[in-house]
């Protein structure tokens, strides 16, 4: 399956995934949304900034899913992976995620900057969709 996880400008995750400094895209939700047991090792990944076209492509190596998200789970999931999500520190990471009640994290590899960026229509998947599940 193929996704396309779109991202915030704000938090400059594409540079980082493209160096390698990001090997993890994280979701924190307060329910479930895709791509909660929707996305497997092989699958790929293409990001996008809010805005902007599809410019990045990464293959999925593993995901991990947690819910029912305590203070302490978010500050142990922020503590162990920060680094590898892109964030500068635990605390940044523990900020963002406060109130959230679901985690996925995915892990990324072999990520390519695409030589033909694209455009992907929403449509059908909602307007503030920030993850996209295609066939």
């Amino acid at each position: 399956m193929h996704h396309v996880a779109i991202l915030s400008k704000n938090l400059d995750f594409l540079p980082k995934i493209i160096s390698g400094e990001k090997t993890i895209e994280s979701r924190w939700y307060k329910a479930k949304y895709v791509p909660w047991d929707k996305i497997r090792t092989g699958d790929i990944i293409y990001f996008k900034n809010s805005g902007d076209l599809v410019t990045v492509r990464a293959q999925v190596t593993r995901t991990l899913q947690f819910q029912q998200l305590s203070q302490n789970k978010i500050s142990r999931i922020a503590k162990r992976y920060y680094k590898e999500i892109g964030f500068s520190s635990a605390g940044a990471l523990e900020q963002h995620a406060q109130g959230k009640e679901i985690c996925i994290l995915i892990f990324l590899e072999k990520p390519v900057h695409l030589a033909k960026p694209f455009a992907i229509n929403k449509k059908g998947y909602g307007s503030a969709s920030a993850w996209l599940c295609v066939q």
